[in-house]
């Protein structure tokens, strides 16, 4: 009886095997074979053409029916993939539609424009200290960008983002699209961006995180052959942490490298793909050189002699796609046997396993498991959810810097005229990533609009005599100030020529305010002493004269469609502000160590910083009042692999409901080696009602207070005291406990 059993059993197993064969026509469509069995299976059947192929960025194999970017030819090394820092990218300043070709025909033809929701630049995003809400973000860029790859067979689903590099200098051309200067900080962000782009599918995901720049990419003069100088505990304490984050924690598989060099290795070719993110983090994806930077290791780093020694040299430190012309290369390493076919399929196991999670081996359509169909629904940007999103976003990101005699929220019952102000009054800057927004509402706009049902008279110039005339025969007067976000078009003036702007390419010369910009804030409060100066901007700047004498000041990041909408809720209460700054804002350019001084223990960041700073990390201010008590340690010490729990009362004493960001800092006590003055380990953003009070607890492991020795080649957790400290900025920590670590 049993034989009889199991012979029908195989029977059917016989049957079931020779069904699969049949219903696939290679076994690497088969979804329930092994990951590897699959990436295999492709690279067995790919010739070596479509190897080298694979290589750059259309990722199609029509001969296997792979299709991984649209299915039209498309110029070299633009297709497969979208920007995304803040918005996805398919038009704007940059024009990113003519990257993304698609059918010529359609509702969204080749190379044409497609609104997509715009939220603020990263420098904003970083000021929410909300990974939540980055993550929800995040995951409306995926929902956007699958929507038209699936809809329109436009762009693709690797993401070039999030930024995780560290906004360490203010004059960094680039600081607008990297959340803040501190590596924890930055590196939560990035965890949470990373989880929104991919999903929580366990299997597929949503698009693909393509991280960047790695590593230590913070200077744009000179970039794409600068080399950036500093010792290995920098390099595993401070500018690889956001990335190792990403991967290790957030589980992005894709990399960019960075344009420069770290101690005079080219990024496109650092041994340190391998021997840290691939050994180390366990990275097994897609490793991506940026435009160009593998012709600039000949021409400008000068590190190879000719142009296949780079590209075998690439594809040996982990390389696996590349961004610019390079076949021709690959293809004179390979006759010179500098690079085997070995090495290519060892390197594109990392791309096949990001098409793989993608869905770009299976036989059936990707819309099957995400659900996202062009028709019987009204496409993402047009959502009032999106619109609801990036309004919050852009609510969260605005930060209150000084509100004197508590001049703000404005009372419309008390005000019958305001003046608004400036160049940056009437207009949504977007970047040089940017998309184009479905709209964009100004603060005149956003002003306006609040104001109308108030039956408040707005009046408006952008600067000059009649400004100042406004403000003085006005109740209110709002000075909006700012740079602008892009000035690289060819119908612009040389690029970027005022020495205050900077963007991708240029770094910012001077940190202090344009003066004619400078000139209007002083003349308009001289003309009415009840004036708000808002800095619309992507950077700091050195305000000192309107701290000490404008009564109220609001800072927001460039580029959100509803940027004047979030500003008036904050201006007139509908909103509490509760962003806190994520870099520092120096007093003046002469606290700055030269641009190209990556060590940070000469003055560089809050962990290290010298003298008093304008406003400091964390800082931000509230409509309400919040004050920390009782905080608690569930435990004095602390050893390896343990955590300690700390716990601490947040009470409103104010009547409006806001949000506290809690900062939990650490200062080593008798360390043996330097360490920074103040690191931040923790932080949590508090929702507490008016006359309410909420208990948050905030983690400190003992993995996070570790030092890397460079004589050990790793991580060694010093037995010594910490002082863990907690408020609400770097520069305001009442409450403290001493941990023995162990």
């Amino acid at each position: 009886m049993n034989s009889i059993k199991l012979l029908g059993a195989a029977t059917i197993l016989a049957a079931s095997s020779h069904l699969l064969i049949a219903q696939y026509k290679y076994p690497f469509q088969d979804p329930s074979l092994p990951d590897g069995q699959r990436i295999q299976n492709v690279l067995s059947l790919l010739t070596l053409q479509e190897k080298i192929d694979l290589l750059g960025k259309n990722l199609n194999v029509p001969r296997l029916g792979i299709y991984g970017s649209p299915k039209i030819d498309t110029i070299p090394g633009s297709s497969g993939q979208f920007e995304g820092l803040h918005g996805l990218a398919v038009g704007g300043p940059n024009h990113w539609g003519n990257h993304s070709p698609g059918p010529p025909t359609g509702p969204w033809p080749g190379k044409s424009t497609i609104p997509t929701t715009q939220f603020p630049q990263p420098a904003g995003l970083g000021q929410t200290w909300d990974p939540a809400l980055v993550k929800k973000m995040a995951a409306e860029e995926a929902i956007e960008a699958r929507y038209i790859f699936q809809s329109y067979n436009r762009g693709g689903l690797i993401i070039r983002a999030p930024n995780a590099d560290l906004a360490r200098d203010p004059r960094w051309g680039r600081s607008e699209e990297s959340y803040g200067e501190d590596p924890f900080l930055v590196g939560s962000m990035s965890i949470a961006f990373v989880q929104g782009l991919q999903g929580n599918n366990p299997r597929y995901w949503l698009t693909a995180s393509l991280l960047k720049h790695f590593l230590a990419n913070s200077n744009e003069d000179g970039r794409v052959g600068s080399s950036s100088n500093f010792d290995s505990r920098l390099l595993h304490e401070y500018y690889a942490v956001p990335f190792r984050m990403a991967i290790k924690q957030g589980g992005a598989n894709a990399l960019m490298t960075a344009y420069n060099a770290y101690n005079g290795i080219p990024m496109a070719t650092s041994p340190l793909l391998r021997s840290m993110v691939v050994d180390r983090w366990g990275f097994n994806g897609m490793i991506d050189t940026d435009r160009s930077a593998l012709t600039f290791m000949v021409t400008k780093h000068k590190y190879y002699p000719d142009m296949a020694k780079a590209a075998a040299g690439a594809i040996h430190a982990g390389v696996n796609q590349f961004l610019n012309p390079y076949q021709d290369a690959v293809k004179a390493a390979l006759q010179q046997k500098l690079l085997s076919e070995a090495d290519m399929d060892r390197d594109l196991q990392g791309v096949l396993r990001v098409m793989l999670r993608l869905g770009f081996l299976d036989s059936s359509s990707p819309a099957a498991y995400t659900g996202i169909k062009a028709s019987g629904a009204p496409a993402p940007w047009d959502r009032q959810a999106a619109r609801a999103l990036a309004l919050q976003a852009t609510e969260e990101s605005i930060v209150l810097l000084k509100n004197a005699k508590n001049l703000l929220p404005l009372n419309t019952a008390m005000i019958h005229s305001i003046a608004v102000v400036g160049p940056s009054a009437n207009m949504v800057y977007l970047d040089g990533y940017s998309g184009t927004p479905p709209f964009a509402v100004t603060p005149l706009q956003g002003l306006q609009k609040k104001m109308d049902a108030a039956k408040v008279k707005v009046r408006y110039s952008p600067g000059g005599s009649q400004a100042v005339q406004l403000a003085k025969s006005s109740d209110v007067a709002i000075v909006v100030v700012g740079n602008r976000s892009f000035c690289r078009r060819k119908t612009d003036p040389p690029p970027c020529p005022d020495p205050t702007e900077g963007q991708e390419g240029k770094d910012r010369q001077q940190i202090h305010l344009k003066p004619d910009q400078e000139k209007l804030i002083q003349d308009v409060a001289a003309a009415n002493p009840r004036t708000v100066v808002v800095l619309v901007s992507s950077f700091p700047y050195t305000i000192r004269w309107a701290k000490q004498n404008v009564p109220a000041i609001l800072q927001m990041a460039n580029n959100s469609e509803e940027e004047g909408n979030a500003l008036a809720n904050v201006i007139f209460g509908d909103y509490n502000p509760s962003g806190h700054l994520s870099v520092t804002w120096p007093e003046s350019g002469s606290q700055l160590p030269p641009m190209m001084d990556y060590n940070l223990l000469d003055g560089r960041t809050y962990m290290y910083w010298k003298g008093e700073a304008l406003f400091p990390f964390g800082y931000g201010l509230s409509y309400t009042r919040f004050k920390l008590s009782g905080l608690h340690a569930s435990t004095s010490t602390l050893s390896a692999g343990g955590a300690v729990q700390f716990s601490v009362k947040v009470a409103n004493s104010g009547r409006r409901t806001g949000d506290e960001v809690v900062q939990l800092y650490v200062e080593h006590i008798g360390s043996k080696v330097v360490r920074p003055r103040l690191e931040l380990k923790g932080f949590a953003r508090v929702h507490v009602p008016a006359q309410g009070t909420v208990t948050t607890t905030i983690p400190l492991t003992a993995n996070s207070i570790r030092y890397w020795d460079a004589s050990s080649n790793a991580w060694v957790l010093e037995k010594d005291k910490i002082r863990v400290m907690v408020g609400d900025s770097s520069a305001d920590l009442k409450l403290s406990k001493l941990v023995t670590v162990q």
